[in-house]
């Protein structure tokens, strides 16, 4: 293990080297980004793992990242979660999820994945349905359409930019019954696939969040904290984006480290994780499920799988701009950091 670390933080070290203020296109950073999610949230509610709005969703990303030129498909996969009805019973509901997968070639062996996971909530019991927790109608902008919005622009900005290492795109299925696509995709991969994957940038829930934070996962190496998460905070700074790390209130989150979502399947699994989000460290159980602080518009401090609060209608009235203002904020920051540890060639 120590040195299949070694090896990843010796291939960032070597990939990190400054590159300046990114070259705007046509359009301003993170505006694809947010028209995407919006896209995405107002065409695709209910993208519950297999369902016809969750397999629509993940062709729809697919024909994206066709667009751009990638080559990319769809990895089915078989799993199941437990539902509880009114009465306690709990019963297996079996499902179908939809990987998206999309493949930037670099010169080397290693890559660095992109993570993002498209579903929206599923009740997991008759008491989720009866508090308007998941379903049919829930929009998912902040979880996690913004995240796949994020995803779709990188892929975008970096398409005809040669890499010594690979980027992979992943949009999951399967991350609110438990993660389920990402551990499929981690089932997947070959013990020197997972050798050489120097790192995976998990995007998840970014716009209601009162701040930007970059974490580590629990297991990447200090050396490669210091190229991932620390360097996207410098270069947040250096745009004038407020960003933080979780400052570890609770000591089942070391300082610096977080958790909770599709990433930590990879960090269990000893992979490097840098884990981007919007959401408040410093509230409630100090665990990063409070997003804000708690008010009228959000009542819990959250918006987490309520259909009533996370979609686009409430979000622009209770946060305008918002979702605008936080995807052009990570779009700036990752696509510079992606380029350093990707080893870009220069434009």
């Amino acid at each position: 293990m120590f040195s299949a670390m070694r090896h990843r933080y010796a291939a960032l070290a070597l990939g990190v080297c400054l590159i300046g203020t990114v070259q705007a296109k046509t359009s301003p950073l993170g505006e694809m980004a947010a028209t995407q999610a919006r896209h995405i949230a107002t065409f695709f509610p209910g993208r519950m793992t297999g369902t016809p709005a969750e397999m629509l969703s993940a062709d729809y990303v697919r024909q994206q990242f066709a667009g751009m030129g990638y080559q990319s498909d769809i990895r089915t996969f078989q799993s199941r979660y437990i539902y509880t009805s009114r009465n306690l019973n709990k019963n297996w509901h079996n499902v179908t999820g939809s990987t998206v997968i999309a493949a930037h070639e670099g010169k080397a062996a290693q890559q660095i994945i992109i993570l993002a996971h498209l579903d929206t909530y599923a009740p997991m019991s008759d008491s989720d349905a009866d508090n308007n927790l998941g379903g049919l109608t829930l929009q998912g902008i902040d979880d996690n359409a913004a995240g796949v919005g994020v995803m779709l622009e990188l892929a975008d900005q970096l398409k005809d930019l040669p890499t010594q290492y690979s980027i992979r795109f992943i949009a999951t299925s399967g991350e609110e019954e438990g993660r389920l696509g990402a551990e499929n995709v981690l089932k997947r991969m070959s013990a020197a696939e997972k050798k050489n994957t120097l790192l995976v940038i998990n995007l998840d829930n970014l716009i209601v969040g009162d701040k930007l934070y970059f974490n580590s996962g629990k297991t990447t190496p200090g050396p490669v904290r210091k190229l991932t998460r620390d360097r996207a905070l410098a270069i947040a700074r250096a745009h004038g984006i407020y960003a933080a790390t979780n400052p570890g209130g609770n000591a089942a989150y070391p300082k610096g480290t977080g958790c909770c979502n599709d990433g930590e399947v990879f960090d269990k699994a000893g992979i490097p994780v840098l884990y981007v989000e919007a959401t408040n460290w410093s509230l409630g159980k100090k665990d990063g499920y409070q997003q804000q602080a708690k008010s009228k518009a959000f009542p819990e401090g959250t918006s987490w799988h309520d259909v009533r609060l996370d979609n686009l209608q409430y979000i622009d009235e209770a946060l305008p701009k918002r979702i605008e203002h936080r995807s052009r904020d990570v779009v700036r920051v990752m696509l510079p950091l992606v380029k350093e540890l990707a080893k870009a060639e220069k434009a």
